[in-house]
C-alpha cells in the first residue's frame, strides 16, 4: 500500500489531485486500484485513526483529507 500512498502524494505534487480530496477524487487521479481501496485507505491512514495505522493524511472534514506536510518532502 506504500505505492498507493506515494501515488496520492505524487498526484498532489503534480497538480492532478487538489487538496482537500475524497475517495472519488483519488480514484480519478490514481486509477487502477480496487474500488474498496479508495473508500477505506484514506480513513484507515488518517491522523488519530483507531487502529493505530501509519498516519499519512489529515482529515479536514467528513470524507475529506489532505496530505501531511511532513511527508510531502519524502515522496
Amino acid at each position: 500500500m506504500k505505492e498507493f500512498a506515494s501515488q496520492i502524494y505524487n498526484a498532489v505534487k503534480a497538480g492532478r489531485l487538489n487538496e482537500s480530496f475524497g475517495p472519488d477524487d483519488v480514484r480519478r487521479a490514481c486509477p487502477g486500484w480496487a474500488l474498496k481501496t479508495y473508500t477505506v485507505f484514506l480513513s484507515k491512514h488518517a491522523v488519530d485513526n483507531p487502529g493505530k495505522n501509519t498516519e499519512l493524511f489529515a482529515r479536514v472534514s467528513p470524507g475529506r483529507y489532505r496530505t501531511l506536510p511532513t511527508l510531502q518532502k519524502q515522496n
